[in-house]
């Protein structure tokens, strides 16, 4: 089992020490989320909270995921730097793979590139961009498909219904051949057949572990039916409002995810908790 810890202090001096210590303590990866900015009035439903509502104060610091994955690569070596989850849509997508391919570079390949479609319909339109919201899937998927032919041919050329490119030289090539790993985040049955479609891994996120059985389950269903070339790496974030156990962790591989997430995207584990994590959990399993 491989084990992810998040980003989410605001100050740099914290970061690096936290960063550091889940490095040293054997974490394979460090998650961010992201949010361009908050509303405080909005309709739009977050898919992961009984009642709808986004579980964060609106004063979070949510940093700029790749400026704040780029300051990580600069004070590590090993641990690998995973946005988690990038809301491709909201973005031109030849900025995003710039910035993807730079942290790849600049990191020496240890990008985990994980995305999504959104689901905050105010947070589009106030970024000058709510027209994407209505055919975000659609271009989610056209995005990251151009971002692979920036990423992997010599003379790119895409041409889809939202964006197109030709007659252009994009420079540099990732460190990670053909790309770095897609993972693609969502637990609805769109999210997973888009997983299957397109993505390198999932990112899951479950309350509890039947409903992680469920997932994975139907997310192995839509994957025979493919007949995908490689299995998808599973990422699950496994949220009960307890701490995990490793009881839990064994329950998790014999599911097939390859790798769990320790905190939460808006808390991340503090000095002691890594130790104590890393004694209590990820020795004994």
């Amino acid at each position: 089992m491989k084990f992810g810890t998040f980003i989410t202090s605001m100050r740099p001096e914290i970061i690096a020490a936290n960063l550091r210590q889940a490095e040293d303590a054997g974490f394979e990866s460090a998650w961010i989320g992201e949010h361009l900015i908050m509303p405080v009035n909005y309709q739009s439903k977050y898919p992961y909270t009984p009642d709808g509502r986004f579980p964060a104060a609106l004063d979070v610091p949510f940093h700029d995921p790749m400026m704040a994955l780029t300051f990580a690569a600069a004070v590590t070596s090993r641990i690998r730097l995973a946005t988690g989850i990038f809301v491709v849509p909201l973005r031109n997508p030849i900025t995003t793979a710039k910035s993807v391919v730079s942290l790849d570079v600049l990191s020496n390949g240890r990008v985990i590139f994980g995305v999504g479609i959104g689901w905050f319909a105010e947070e589009f339109a106030i970024a000058g961009v709510g027209e994407h919201f209505k055919d975000r899937a659609l271009r989610t998927r056209e995005y990251i498909e151009i971002m692979k032919a920036l990423w992997t041919q010599e003379d790119p050329v895409y041409e889809g219904k939202t964006f197109s490119v030709k007659g252009v030289r994009f420079n540099p090539k990732p460190v990670q051949k053909p790309h770095p790993p897609i993972v693609v985040g969502g637990t609805s049955e769109l999210a997973l057949k888009r997983t299957v479609r397109y993505g390198d891994g999932w990112y899951g996120i479950a309350r509890s572990m039947e409903e992680a059985r469920n997932l994975i389950g139907r997310l192995r269903e839509l994957e025979r039916s493919a007949e995908r070339p490689h299995p998808l790496e599973i990422t699950l974030s496994l949220r009960t409002g307890r701490p995990l156990a490793a009881d839990e962790v064994r329950q998790l591989a014999d599911l097939g995810v390859v790798r769990t997430l320790a905190g939460l995207p808006l808390r991340a584990l503090d000095g002691d908790e890594v130790q104590r994590f890393r004694d209590e959990i990820m020795a004994k399993v």
